[in-house]
């Protein structure tokens, strides 16, 4: 069974390994302090709520998040195959969130996807499972993996706050793309999802002391 990062005991402890891997995430540590956990409910409302608060703000996603509960009673995917799509657009859904909610449902329902089984099978695999449903990306399921299931091992390359971590603490002149820094994080297997929570933490503690206003991380998900 995958590692897992359920308690900040686990968290602590893969950090302490991670250090080992990687020296040089000690001054990141130094700078950003222990990286909070940021665990969020799992299965179908968790990976619809990472869905709901992509390209909004913080508050937009939170107030569309409390009417879509309020409104959807279990909110899971028999609620979303149900609903009319008016009653989805009432809420404040977009359309491609609502055909992306759509598509996951109905995998769901054809037991083309179980979420349930992703906490027991390596990154890459669960990774795999997750895009092949229409509508979800790469930096959606690693997100999902990471703050939903707990994986040890997942890891957003494609996030942009990642790689401009990444460049600071490596000292390059260029960001790397998701592909180099993929390549990179390969050193912090089997913790890559502990090196992106203290990458996280050390871009806001970096963009604060240089007086940079930060953008909300996408991986701030509501």
């Amino acid at each position: 069974m995958p590692a897992r990062i359920d308690t900040e005991e686990h968290l602590r402890e893969a950090l302490e390994k991670l250090l080992l891997l990687d020296p040089r995430f000690a001054d990141v540590l130094a700078i950003a302090g222990h990286p909070p956990m940021r665990r969020r409910e799992g299965g179908f409302p968790g990976l619809a709520r990472i869905i709901c608060g992509q390209q909004i703000s913080v508050a937009a996603a939170a107030s569309i998040w409390g009417r879509l509960e309020t409104k959807f009673v279990p909110l899971d995917h028999h609620a979303i195959l149900k609903a009319r799509t008016p009653q989805l657009q009432r809420v404040g859904l977009s359309m491609p969130k609502i055909r992306t909610f759509r598509h996951i449902a109905r995998a769901v329902r054809d037991e083309h996807l179980n979420i349930d089984a992703l906490a027991h099978m390596p990154a890459e695999e669960a990774h795999a499972q997750l895009v092949k449903v229409k509508g979800i990306g790469p930096w959606t399921a690693d997100i999902y993996l990471m703050f939903c299931v707990g994986h040890a091992d997942a890891f957003a390359s494609g996030d942009l706050a990642l790689q401009e971590a990444a460049r600071i603490m490596l000292n390059k002149r260029k960001r790397p793309d998701a592909k180099q820094l993929e390549k990179i994080a390969r050193l912090w297997k089997p913790y890559r999802s502990v090196a992106a929570r203290l990458l996280w933490a050390y871009y806001a503690a970096v963009k604060r002391r240089t007086g940079v206003p930060v953008e909300p991380s996408p991986e701030a998900v509501q």
